[in-house]
């Protein structure tokens, strides 16, 4: 059921948001020029490597020039970077990773291999026990803020309760949250 509801609203979703996704893709052209999609290893199901699709919202090569995160004020975060960042404009392309089946709609967020390192070997196999989502608990929750502890809490607190309704709730928080309310 779960997988049906992936395919269903991820083609239901790319069909409705594809004028911003056009938009997007030629503001970034305009502004740094080809490509717009980013795409980086990430570990998914079971731990296995996949490319995961997002616009691009830094500068050319910069992945070379720091580290795998950012930080709100990183000099390599175009201006229409930032924009899409803030909307989340910028994870749109994931939803073909989700058609694909490398990603679910819910689900804990793809970590890049380094992060592996930063989990217990328990933790680390209960959380990649389920594909990554584009949102997840930890998502619609604190979105970017808490400690790597919270989310971590909150991605295993996922795995452990995991369902078709409470994917429901998440994506309606994470649509509340995106619309600058707070969620339960």
């Amino acid at each position: 059921m779960k997988r049906f509801m992936d395919i269903l609203l991820s083609l239901a979703a790319l069909v409705a948001l594809a004028p911003v996704m056009v938009a997007a893709a030629v503001a970034i052209a305009l502004g740094d020029g080809a490509p717009v999609l980013f795409r980086q290893s990430r570990l998914g199901l079971n731990g296995r490597p996949f490319d995961m699709l997002k616009f691009r919202s830094m500068r050319k090569n910069a992945a070379a020039t720091g580290p795998y995160f950012t930080q709100a004020d990183d000099s390599r975060i175009t201006p229409v970077g930032r924009f899409i960042r803030r909307t989340s404009i910028d994870e749109l392309p994931q939803l073909l990773n989700v058609l694909k089946g490398d990603m679910s709609l819910v689900g804990p967020r793809p970590d890049v291999p380094v992060q592996r390192g930063l989990y217990s070997d328990a933790d680390w196999a209960q959380r990649c026990s389920v594909r990554p989502g584009i949102t997840g608990l930890a998502q619609a929750k604190i979105r970017s803020a808490g400690t790597q502890e919270h989310r971590l809490e909150l991605d295993l607190q996922y795995t452990r309760e995991a369902s078709v309704c409470l994917d429901l709730k998440i994506m309606w928080w994470t649509l509340e949250r995106l619309n600058g309310k707070e969620s339960n």
